[in-house]
C-alpha cells in the first residue's frame, strides 16, 4: 500500500478486522491513492437511490476530480476509511475537519463533517455502525471532538445509524436537510450500545459455525482412515440434518460419492452454498483451500490441520497468514489444530470433530482449548464412570486448538443467550483478553453458571496461543475471575463434579447442610468435609444399615421441609442381608422425596453402588431424549459398575440427583454452588462508587500533567506523592530524612515526640522483624541512642537512609496497592503487612472501580481478617476508615489512568481512624484500553 504524499504517513494502526451483525467479518482500513480503481468499481455497484442519499442529487458516476478527492487524504484533517471483503470495498466513510463557518479547516478546529456510503448488497449488516465507531476513534486521535452530518429526511437508515450510536447529540432541520451534531467522547450509553452490538455480532458468528445448513469436509481421504475421512464419517453417523459434501482434489474423474456422501474435487464444484468447511489437508495446502472457500462464499472454517504455531516460529507465521487470508473473505476460523465442534440439538446433530461418538444431548456447553482435555471431558460426561456417577449431556462443544481466531470470549457470547445451554464448562490454557473475558464472564454468570479450570497455571501459555503478557500472578487472576462470578476449580474432575450438580439441581439458598444416610462413618466424613469447605452442616442423621427405602424417603422429606436446611447430602453404602434395599427402590425413594421440594439441591455420596448411581440418573441426559433424537449414539462398553449406561429414564422435567463416589468431591461441588449462589444474590445489588466532596479531581489532573511533562514514566518523590494523594483525601504521615544524629533530633523537634526512627534502605524497608525500626522514642536521648544502635548494627547512615516519623496510634498494619495491568486492567489489592501474610499469599483483589460493597467484602476476604475484628480480645480496628481508604485509592486510579501504580505501606488501622505511614506512586502514559475503543478482532 502506497504511503500518502501528504503530511502524515499511512496509519497502519487504524487497520482492523471487525465482526458484522450477521456474523461475517470485514476489514476496515484507511483509503489511499492506490484505491482509485476499487473506489470506482465500488461506486458503480451502489444503487442510484443510495447515491442520491449521499450527494443529495443524481450522481451516476464519480468524476476524476471526485476520485482524486476521495483517495487523497492527509490522515489528519481529511480521512477516509473503507470496509472491505475479498479486497473490494463494500462501504466507505469520510470526515473533513471544518471551522465554525463550516468551511475546511485545520487544528485547533475540533469539528468535522462525516458521510457514509454503503453498497446496497451489504446494507443491514451493521457495516455503517462499525465504520462510525472506527472513524470516531480516528477523529479523537486527531483531536476532533465533534461530528456533524447532513442527511436527507428520507434516509432513515443513516439517521438511525447516528441516533442509535449512543453519543450525546443535537438534531435540527433546515433547508430540507436533517443536521445531526454529536460529541465523540464515549458515554455510558455509547459503550453499552457498542457492547450490545459486539455481543450480537460475535454470538451470530459462532452460531453460524455451530448450526450450519451445509458442511463440506475438505481433505476426506479416498481410503478409510485419516483425519478428514474420520470427520466425514462422524458427521454422517451423527445424523447431521443439513447437506454434507466430501471434497478431495485427488478423487478420480467421475467419482460422485464417498461413503455415501456426495463427493467433489473442489468446493467450487459444489452446486449450492456451503456454510461450513472442515479443513483437513496438510498445512501447506490450506491457503489454496481457503481461497476456494472464500470465493465460493463459505461462511466459516474448522481447521483441524496441524503444523501451525504449535510447531514453532515458521508455523506461527503460517498461522498469522491463515487468519489474515480467511478474514479477507469474511470467514471466521476455529483452530487451527482443532479437535472440532459438536452440536447435539436435534435440529442440527453435528459432530464435526474427531470424537467417534456423539455425547448425549443435554444442557452443558463445553469449551476446551486442548483436544486431549476435550476428549477427556466428553468421555467423563458421556460415561457412567470417570469417577463421577450419573450421566449428563452436552448442548454444544467447541475445541479451539490454537484459537487463532474464535476464542472462549466468542463462545461465551453465544452461550449467554443460547436457550439450549444452562451451564458452561471451560478448560482454558490462556486468556487472550482478560479484561474482556472478565466482562463477559460477569454477564454470563449472572444468567447461568460458568465453571472454569485453568491449565498452564505455573508455566507459559502453550506455544500455539498468541496472548498478551500479564504481570499479575495466577492467584490474582483467579481472584478477579471469582469476583466476576466465575466458579474457579483446579482440576478436570472438579470441573465435571461442579457441572453435574449445577446442571441437575437448583442453587442452594445458603450454606446450611443436612446430612443423612445409612453409615455413621460416611456421615461423619461428610460432616468434616462440610466444615473444611466453610459450610454449616447439621449433625449427621444415621439411619443405620437396616434402613429401608421408605426410611430414606421419610428422612429426606423431613430434611427438605426443614427451614433451617438449604441442601441435603445423602450418604449410602451397600446393605447386606434380607433387609437390603434394591438400588432402583432407593433411587425412586430419593427422587420422590426430592421432587416434593424442588427448590433445594440434593446430592448422594455412594460407595461402590453402580446400580444406585444409574438408577438415580435414570436418564441418558439432562434433557429428555428418545432414540429418534440420536439414532447413531453408541454407548461405551461397560468396564465397571460406574460405566454402565442407564436403563431407564426419569420423568420429563424432573431434577436428576447427582451421585459422587467420595464425600469430599460432593461437598466441594456443593460449596462451589453455595458461593456462586451468594455471588448471584450480591450481584443483584453491587453497590455504588461513592462520591467524596473533598476529592479534587481537576487539581490532581493538573499536577499529573505537569509531572508527566518531565518524562514518559517516573516514580514520584515523597513530597509529590503526598501532594497527589492529598488531592484525594489520603494524608500521609511525613517522614523526614535523618542523615545524621543532629538531623534526626531536629526532625523530631519539628514533628513532636514520640517519634519512630526507621531505616529505609531497600533490604530493611518495611521489615520491622529485622530490627530496622525503633518505635515510641519519647525524647532526644532515646532517639540518639537508637540512632547509634542502628548504625552499629546495620552500617553507615548513607547505607541505612534513616528517617524520623511521628508515632501513629497503635493498630493493625495493612498494605494497600493498586496497579494497572496492560491485559487485565486496574486492580486493587489488600492484605495485612508482614512476612507471614506475604509468605501465605494472603492478599485479596478487586477490579477497579471498586464499589462500597466490594470494599467491604475485600476487607473481609483475607484469611487473616479476624485480626481486624477483635481477634482473641484485641480492640477491633476501624474497618470503615479502611474501606474508605480503599475506595479513595480506587477513585484515584480510575479517574487518572496515568497513575499506573500506588502502594500504601504500612497503613496502621487503629480503633479510631488510620495512619498512612508510607506511600509510593508511579506515573506513566496509560496503557491503551481496547475495551473503550472501537470493536476489533485480535490483530494478526
Amino acid at each position: 500500500m502506497q504511503t500518502s504524499p501528504d503530511r502524515h504517513e499511512y496509519p497502519a494502526h487504524w487497520e482492523a478486522d471487525v465482526v458484522l451483525r450477521d456474523g461475517g467479518t470485514a476489514r476496515i482500513r484507511p483509503i489511499t491513492v492506490d484505491d482509485a480503481e476499487r473506489l470506482v468499481s465500488f461506486y458503480e455497484q451502489v444503487s442510484d437511490e443510495s447515491k442520491y442519499y449521499r450527494f443529495f442529487a443524481p450522481y451516476p458516476r464519480l468524476s476524476a476530480k471526485d476520485v482524486h478527492r476521495f483517495t487523497h487524504h492527509d490522515f489528519v484533517d481529511r480521512v477516509g476509511l473503507a470496509a472491505t471483503v475479498g479486497g473490494e470495498f463494500i462501504a466507505t466513510v469520510r470526515y473533513d475537519r471544518i471551522g465554525a463557518d463550516g468551511t475546511p479547516a485545520s487544528a485547533p478546529a475540533d469539528e468535522a463533517e462525516v458521510a457514509f456510503l454503503v453498497q446496497d448488497a451489504h446494507q443491514g449488516r451493521g457495516v455503517a455502525s462499525a465504520l462510525l465507531e472506527h472513524i470516531a476513534a480516528v477523529a479523537r486521535e486527531r483531536d476532533i471532538r465533534r461530528f456533524a452530518a447532513e442527511v436527507l429526511p428520507a434516509n432513515n437508515k443513516m439517521i438511525k445509524v447516528f441516533t442509535d450510536a449512543g453519543y450525546t447529540q443535537k438534531r435540527s432541520f433546515e433547508d430540507g436537510v436533517v443536521r445531526l451534531e454529536f460529541d465523540l467522547e464515549p458515554t455510558d450509553r455509547s459503550l453499552a450500545v457498542q457492547y450490545a452490538r459486539e455481543h450480537r455480532a460475535e454470538a451470530r458468528s459462532v452460531q453460524r459455525l455451530l448450526a450450519p445448513g451445509s458442511v463440506a469436509v475438505i481433505g476426506a481421504g479416498r481410503t478409510p482412515g485419516g483425519v478428514g475421512r474420520s470427520v466425514l464419517g462422524n458427521i454422517r453417523d451423527a445424523g447431521y440434518t443439513g447437506r454434507l459434501y466430501a471434497v478431495n482434489r485427488a478423487l478420480p474423474e467421475g467419482q460422485k460419492e464417498l461413503d455415501g456422501v456426495p463427493a467433489h474435487r473442489s468446493v467450487r464444484d459444489i452446486d449450492g452454498p456451503v456454510d461450513l468447511a472442515v479443513v483437513a489437508v496438510p498445512a501447506e495446502h490450506v491457503t489454496e483451500v481457503v481461497t476456494e472457500c472464500g470465493e465460493h462464499g463459505v461462511q466459516g472454517l474448522v481447521v483441524v490441520s496441524a503444523g501451525y504455531a504449535e510447531s514453532g516460529t515458521e508455523g506461527r507465521e503460517r498461522q498469522r497468514a491463515l487468519v489474515r487470508h480467511a478474514r479477507t473473505y469474511g470467514m471466521r476460523i476455529i483452530g487451527p489444530n482443532a479437535f472440532g465442534i459438536i452440536n447435539t440439538s436435534p435440529r442440527v446433530r453435528l459432530n464435526a470433530s474427531l470424537a467417534p461418538e456423539v455425547p448425549r444431548p443435554g444442557r452443558i456447553g463445553l469449551f476446551a482449548q486442548s483436544g486431549a482435555i476435550g476428549i477427556a471431558l466428553l468421555s467423563r460426561l458421556h460415561r457412567r464412570g470417570g469417577g463421577v456417577t450419573g450421566v449428563t449431556g452436552v448442548s454444544t462443544f467447541v475445541s479451539s486448538g490454537n484459537r487463532a481466531d474464535v476464542s472462549g470470549n466468542d463462545v461465551l457470547q453465544y452461550w449467554y443467550e443460547d436457550p439450549d445451554t444452562d451451564v458452561v464448562l471451560m478448560y482454558l490454557e490462556s486468556i487472550g483478553n482478560p479484561r474482556k473475558f472478565t466482562r463477559l464472564a460477569r454477564r454470563t454468570a449472572a444468567a447461568k453458571p460458568l465453571v472454569v479450570v485453568q491449565g498452564a497455571r505455573h508455566a507459559a501459555a502453550p506455544q500455539g496461543h498468541a496472548v498478551r503478557a500479564t504481570r499479575l500472578p495466577h492467584t490474582t487472576v483467579s481472584a478477579l475471575l471469582r469476583q466476576a462470578g466465575v466458579i474457579r476449580v483446579d482440576t478436570i474432575t472438579e470441573l465435571v463434579d461442579a457441572g453435574l450438580l449445577l446442571a441437575r439441581q437448583p442453587l442452594p439458598a445458603g450454606p446450611r447442610v443436612a446430612i443423612l444416610g445409612n453409615s455413621e462413618s460416611l456421615g461423619l466424613l461428610t460432616y468434616d468435609a462440610c466444615l473444611a469447605e466453610g459450610l454449616r452442616p447439621h449433625p449427621p442423621q444415621d439411619l443405620t444399615t437396616a434402613a429401608s427405602a421408605a426410611d430414606f424417603h421419610t428422612a429426606l422429606s423431613r430434611a427438605l421441609a426443614d427451614d433451617r436446611c438449604d441442601a441435603v447430602v445423602v450418604t449410602a453404602i451397600p446393605a447386606v442381608g434380607e433387609g437390603s434395599v434394591a438400588d432402583a427402590a432407593l433411587a425412586d425413594a430419593l427422587r420422590s422425596a426430592a421432587a416434593a421440594a424442588p427448590a433445594k439441591p440434593v446430592l448422594v455420596v455412594h460407595v461402590e453402588l453402580g446400580g444406585l448411581a444409574e438408577a438415580l440418573s435414570a436418564a441418558a441426559s439432562t434433557a429428555p431424549q428418545t432414540e429418534a433424537d440420536n439414532p447413531r449414539h453408541i454407548a461405551p462398553h461397560p468396564t465397571s459398575t460406574e460405566e454402565r449406561p442407564p436403563t431407564a429414564e426419569a420423568p420429563e422435567g424432573e431434577h436428576l440427583i447427582p451421585a459422587y463416589p467420595a464425600a469430599e468431591r460432593a461437598v466441594r461441588a456443593l460449596a462451589q454452588a453455595v458461593s456462586y449462589a451468594q455471588w448471584r444474590r450480591d450481584a443483584a445489588d453491587p453497590g455504588k462508587v461513592p462520591e467524596y466532596e473533598d476529592i479534587d479531581e481537576k487539581g490532581a489532573a493538573t499536577l499529573i500533567d505537569g509531572l508527566l511533562a518531565r518524562g514518559q514514566g517516573l516514580t514520584l518523590g515523597t513530597d509529590e506523592t503526598c501532594d497527589l494523594l492529598g488531592h484525594y483525601g489520603i494524608h500521609v504521615h511525613r517522614a523526614l530524612p535523618a542523615p545524621t544524629p543532629d538531623a534526626a533530633a531536629e526532625a523530631a523537634r519539628n514533628l513532636g515526640y514520640p517519634v519512630a526512627l526507621k531505616a529505609t534502605a531497600p533490604h530493611l524497608r518495611h521489615r520491622a522483624d529485622l530490627g530496622g525500626v525503633r518505635l515510641d522514642l519519647a525524647d532526644e536521648d532515646q532517639l540518639r541512642r537508637s540512632y547509634t544502635e542502628l548504625t552499629e548494627l546495620f552500617g553507615a547512615p548513607e547505607e541505612l537512609r534513616p528517617v524520623v516519623q511521628r508515632m501513629a496510634p497503635r493498630g493493625v498494619d495493612v498494605v494497600v496497592r493498586a496497579v494497572i495491568d496492560p491485559a487485565a486492567g486496574a486492580v486493587l489489592s489488600f492484605g495485612l503487612a508482614g512476612a507471614a501474610s506475604q509468605l501465605l499469599g494472603d492478599t485479596a483483589h478487586r477490579l477497579i472501580p471498586v464499589t462500597d460493597k466490594e470494599a467491604t467484602s475485600l476487607v473481609r476476604s483475607i484469611r487473616t481478617a479476624p485480626l481486624l475484628f477483635g481477634w482473641r480480645g484485641s480492640a477491633p480496628a476501624d474497618t470503615r476508615a479502611l474501606e474508605e481508604l480503599l475506595l479513595r485509592v480506587s477513585r484515584l486510579v480510575d479517574d487518572h489512568p496515568e497513575v499506573v501504580a500506588v502502594t500504601l505501606e504500612p497503613v496502621v488501622v487503629a480503633s479510631h481512624g488510620l495512619s498512612v505511614l508510607g506511600a509510593s506512586v508511579r506515573l506513566a502514559p496509560p496503557p491503551a484500553r481496547d475495551d473503550l475503543g472501537p470493536r476489533t478482532l485480535p490483530a494478526y
